[in-house]
């Protein structure tokens, strides 16, 4: 892994970070794509897009995510409907120097909100 040139600019350990850009990777994706037009067969390729733009970013070691076509409801004359806040499955894996952090972004039925939150996080806490 090549030195990060941004490292100086960040408080805390590399497990704290790690968190921070698992919650920025997550936030992304929530709040860039709700809106988005789809449809049941246009949905797959809107997951590959969402991944793909996320595993561009620094960090990032994975990203899966997956749009409840179950939930997906096409309304109008056109038959098509939108992203929103429930449909969004999310997972994304950041490596920050030896801190591996696992945040998954899932709506929960039972709060009404898509929750954000650390599945896991390993290594560190070391600021090199």
């Amino acid at each position: 892994m090549t030195k990060d040139p941004t490292r100086a600019h960040f408080a805390g350990t590399d497990r704290d970070r790690a968190a921070f850009e698992a919650g920025i990777k997550l936030g992304s994706i929530l709040h860039q794509f709700v809106g988005a037009p789809l449809t049941a067969d246009t949905a797959g390729a809107l997951e590959r897009a969402i991944e793909a733009g996320t595993r561009v970013q620094p960090l990032v070691e994975a990203v899966r995510v997956r749009i409840d076509r179950g939930r997906l409801r096409t309304r109008g004359p056109y038959a098509y409907a939108t992203v929103s806040e429930d449909l969004l499955d999310a997972e994304v894996t950041v490596r920050v120097g030896r801190a591996r952090a696992v945040g998954v972004l899932r709506y929960v039925a039972e709060l009404d909100y898509p929750l954000m939150y650390l599945k896991d996080i390993t290594g560190g806490p070391a600021k090199d």
